[in-house]
């Protein structure tokens, strides 16, 4: 199968499961979807929807948040990956938006990315989600995922992997093709145990053809 045809097929498909692909964390401003990215790293969403609605709570805008000491936000956020660093940059992007934004969360990658602790995966999240921009965001669901189906060749990095997928989806439907890959990983292409058995995508997998049969 070419990877033309794979591409279409993977679109086909999903764009019927999952019409409309969300992101699994939970928000309620732009302010707040980045806190929650932010987080995220390294982390389930799970754990990070378990932890915001306290800190969101206490610190519903970049003013508010600006004004935090380390401790408070630690004490927060302490059952999340990696709380130290995490504390340090959600107040310090906290402050850059304030100061130099004006509270409004940047839409241009550069921008995103000059606030600490956003880095390329994270700004491409609030690009897409946010502004619906065609942006890809590889995480380890999304480089699994599309190495395994053969939509990416399996030995490219994570930025090639990111512009060989935005290359070959049409614009509009990156923004959910991001999600369609994530999902997929996080609840049937599992990492250690693929549930092939259950896949509705098989037909058009290279991992499932080569390896799993």
């Amino acid at each position: 199968m070419k990877k033309k045809e794979r591409y279409i097929l993977f679109v086909d498909y999903f764009k019927k499961a999952i019409p409309n692909p969300k992101t699994e964390l939970n928000f309620n401003s732009p302010f707040e979807l980045l806190v929650a990215v932010v987080l995220s790293a390294q982390c389930t969403d799970v754990r990070v929807n378990k932890t915001t609605p306290h800190l969101f709570k206490k610190y519903p805008n970049a003013k508010k948040l600006s004004r935090a000491s380390f401790n408070e936000v630690f004490n927060i956020i302490k059952s999340i990956s990696y709380p130290n660093n995490k504390s340090k940059h959600l107040i310090g992007l906290a402050k850059k938006i304030t100061t130099k934004h004006r509270g409004e969360i940047p839409n241009s990658s550069a921008e995103l990315e000059s606030l600490p602790g956003v880095g390329r995966k994270t700004a491409n999240v609030i690009l897409s989600v946010l502004y619906k921009k065609p942006t890809m965001a590889v995480d380890t669901h999304v480089n699994r995922v599309s190495k395994r189906i053969g939509l990416v060749n399996s030995n490219k990095n994570l930025k090639e992997v990111e512009l060989d997928l935005i290359k070959n989806f049409d614009k509009t439907d990156i923004p959910k093709a991001h999600h369609w890959l994530i999902l997929h990983g996080r609840y049937v292409c599992l990492a250690k145990k693929p549930k092939c058995e259950v896949c509705k995508i098989t037909k058009l997998c290279k991992y499932f053809k080569e390896d799993y049969r």
